[in-house]
């Protein structure tokens, strides 16, 4: 059954992937689609680093910080809220203006600090342990439902009213948002230090392992979400339309896709995407509990892995707005599936650790993979057929290191699979 506190914390995400949606519809029609896309480059480029900068710094303190003080963990949900809607404000004037830039990395950060706070919120909220996973599963479904129901009435009133009416939006989701958060738990305190058991766990081979494979996921997110991002705002997505019908083919794309080279292209275009790769996470969502109960949960993020390489192969073949929206959605799916796996590995081999902590701890170090991804295209102009085929090698290579590192010792590590698939546990 669920909890009490658990539907406070799903009400609380809910309104926070609602804003953050409502925030990207009104920065895609400002970032990237008004200003020149070598500009692009440049400004987005030295946000990233500097977005990786306080996690890199903050981020092994994050986790910790939390734990250390009664009420930590809601009273930095609490805050982090209250200045996104501050922040939210100070956009509704400048969206037009150079201090978006700086407005704009806040907003970042606190929208990765937000998701590093969540993750340890969830053990406080939940029954038991057994229920943790579901709890991120939950979870995860309800940001992606949100952030589908958020972008709808963002698109509208962007229509109406323009970018700055959007954030207007966006900010009083957020006032919402802070005040539902004065209803989360308050949780206990744990030791100052990660005592030696607690480390040995967290450093384990087997969650390294699986740590790198998703971290792997989460990068390829973040190069996903920038390479369409700049594919679609000045750059060629390398469609081959040689041969025959030539003419006929490059008369479709322009019905159906328009100039993507061109300065004119649609903001929908990116919309699209990002709502394909939302769709992406819901269903990972939907499935990945089921991998859960049948298989191992190195196998299913071997298996997300091997799934994307898939997608990306078919994408980089096939070229196109469409492939873009595939891949898209794959890339959504599998790194939604690995997660929550990777998930239930923290949950089954760091039985003594604070899971709070540790899962603080690794959602930083993911947001760092992402922030890598992301620059990987910003800083240099990758076409979209190459780029699937460089997420087809990535994903290639990842699951390879993993299923290879894997295969030669489940069993005796494990003993045979149980009914539901998972190892029995070491008493």
């Amino acid at each position: 059954m669920i909890s009490t506190q658990f539907l406070r914390l799903v009400r609380v995400h809910t309104l926070s992937a609602a804003g953050d949606a409502m925030v990207t519809i009104a920065l895609a029609g400002s970032l990237f689609f008004s200003i020149d896309p070598s500009a692009a480059r440049v400004r987005v480029t030295l946000y990233l680093v500097l977005t990786m900068a306080p996690f890199a710094v903050v981020g092994p303190l994050i986790g910790p910080a939390l734990d250390r003080f009664r009420g930590g963990r809601r009273h930095t949900i609490i805050a982090i809220n209250a200045a996104r809607a501050f922040f939210a404000f100070l956009m509704i004037s400048n969206v037009d203006s150079l201090l978006l830039f700086p407005v704009a990395f806040a907003m970042l950060v606190l929208q990765k600090s937000y998701g590093v706070t969540k993750a340890s919120m969830v053990p406080l909220t939940v029954r038991d342990e057994k229920q943790l996973v579901g709890g991120n599963a939950r979870l995860a479904l309800v940001g992606s439902l949100s952030g589908i129901l958020g972008a709808g009435p963002a698109l509208l009133v962007n229509l109406i009213g323009g970018a700055s009416w959007v954030v207007g939006l966006a900010m009083v989701v957020y006032v919402l948002c802070t005040l539902v958060s004065f209803g989360l738990p308050q949780g206990e305190t744990v030791p100052e230090q990660a005592d030696h058991h607690e480390s040995s766990k967290l450093r384990g081979v087997g969650i390294r392992r699986a740590a790198l494979a998703t971290g792997t996921l989460r990068g390829i997110v973040g190069f996903m979400t920038f390479l369409a991002a700049f594919a679609f705002r000045g750059g060629a997505d390398d469609v081959n339309l040689s041969g025959v019908g030539k003419a006929f083919g490059a008369g479709v794309r322009h019905a159906l896709q328009g100039d993507v080279a061109s300065d004119a292209s649609p903001v929908w275009k990116l919309g699209l995407v990002a709502v394909a790769t939302v769709c992406g996470f819901l269903t990972g969502s939907l499935v990945a509990p089921k991998l859960r109960d049948r298989f191992l949960e190195e196998a299913v993020i071997a298996t997300a892995l091997a799934g994307l390489f898939v997608v990306g192969v078919v994408a980089a073949w096939g070229g196109g707005f469409g492939s873009t929206l595939l891949l898209a959605l794959g890339v959504g799916a599998t790194a939604s599936v690995g997660k929550l796996a990777f998930d239930s590995i923290v949950q089954r081999d760091a039985e003594g650790a604070n899971h709070g902590r540790a899962f603080a701890t690794f959602e930083t170090r993911f947001q760092l993979f992402w922030v890598m991804g992301a620059l990987i295209p910003v800083v240099v102009p990758i076409p979209a057929r190459l780029g699937f085929f460089l997420i087809a090698v990535a994903a290639a290579m990842a699951g390879l290191k993993l299923w290879m590192m894997y295969t030669p010792n489940l069993v005796d590590r494990f003993g045979p699979a149980t009914g539901r698939g998972h190892p029995p546990r070491q008493e």
